[in-house]
């Protein structure tokens, strides 16, 4: 089950930064780092070692994944501030944050924050993050915290209004998950996971979705309620998308010729407080006739269909402009 792609460009700032960044190192080499990273990322295994080797490898990294990163994080911290109009957060910590992505998204969609942190295990990746986030015009990612660790359930839970986890949680041996999963949301007052929008992306959102609500969290997104994912697994997934635009330098890396790609995702957000939650959410593309349109439907009540013909009136009039994932009122 697929949403429409929302639009989301990197910052100019960070997009000039990370292009004089990437011109420190020759193009060939930096293309032989992006097709081991691609080869990495498809094999879909947990980590045994840090991926990033190299300051070359650390820049293409950063020049392959940091838009799309950026891309799918704003496109669910949007969503979340949507269903939580009042959550108004000052500090935020990201896990496993690479070179900062998640701290720029977050930081342009909550312009209250005051402190951002990254955690993150490889050096390099800190020392580039460090001197990305010194562009920003954003006071919490220009003075950002940047701070060597591991994911560590033994030691102190991440304790900030928002903590964000992005494309981490399939580094982790499976066994481990859930007990990160606990530890992440032990003191935030907002928890975002983000993960590939994959079968097995979606698989590992769904049982951190499960565990955050046996843990008494709230369900923020994209979820209309907190009963059981009511897709079936193994048979369908749902996922999201993101576009972004492509630079010149961008589709060099990834040997690509539009000047856009669609970054798909899968992720939950959850919060301490109770949101503003959809009544129901799109599952697929709306299908639309002359004079109707059909809508498949994630409600508290399971999947449904709903037609909605013209004699609905206003109703009608938004389902012809619904898109999948939209919410939708019951």
């Amino acid at each position: 089950m697929e949403q429409s792609s929302t639009v989301s460009a990197l910052p100019e700032t960070l997009r000039a930064a990370l292009d004089e960044e990437l011109g420190k190192y020759p193009q060939h080499r930096l293309t032989q780092s992006v097709e081991r990273l691609s080869t990495r990322y498809r094999e879909n295994a947990p980590a045994s070692a840090p991926i990033l080797s190299s300051e070359a490898d650390i820049a293409a990294y950063a020049g392959y994944r940091m838009p799309a990163t950026y891309a799918a994080v704003h496109a669910v911290l949007a969503e979340a501030a949507l269903r939580a109009p009042g959550f108004a957060p000052r500090t935020q910590i990201d896990i496993g944050g690479g070179t900062g992505a998640a701290i720029w998204a977050a930081a342009d969609v909550w312009p209250s924050l005051e402190e951002s942190t990254v955690v993150e295990q490889v050096p390099g990746a800190i020392e580039l993050g460090r001197r990305l986030a010194g562009h920003a015009g954003e006071g919490a990612v220009r003075g950002s915290t940047w701070r060597r660790g591991l994911i560590d359930p033994a030691g102190p839970a991440p304790d900030a209004d928002l903590v964000t986890l992005s494309y981490v949680l399939g580094e982790l041996p499976e066994a481990r998950r859930a007990d990160v999963v606990h530890w992440l949301s032990a003191k935030a007052g907002m928890l975002v996971l983000i993960e590939p929008g994959t079968p097995a992306g979606y698989e590992r959102i769904v049982d951190a979705r499960d565990r955050l609500v046996e843990l008494g969290l709230s369900l923020v997104a994209p979820c209309p309620h907190e009963g059981a994912c009511p897709i079936p697994r193994g048979k369908d997934w749902c996922h999201f998308s993101a576009r972004l635009p492509r630079t010149g330098l961008h589709r060099q890396l990834k040997a690509g010729t539009l000047g856009f790609e669609d970054e798909k995702f899968s992720y939950v957000v959850a919060s301490s407080t109770a949101p503003e939650r959809a009544e129901s959410r799109i599952l697929r593309h709306p299908a639309k006739r002359k004079g109707m349109v059909s809508l498949s439907l994630c409600a508290g009540s399971g999947l449904t269909e709903s037609i909605v013909t013209k004699r609905h009136g206003t109703a009608y009039r938004a389902a012809r402009d619904a898109e999948w994932g939209d919410a939708w009122p019951s």
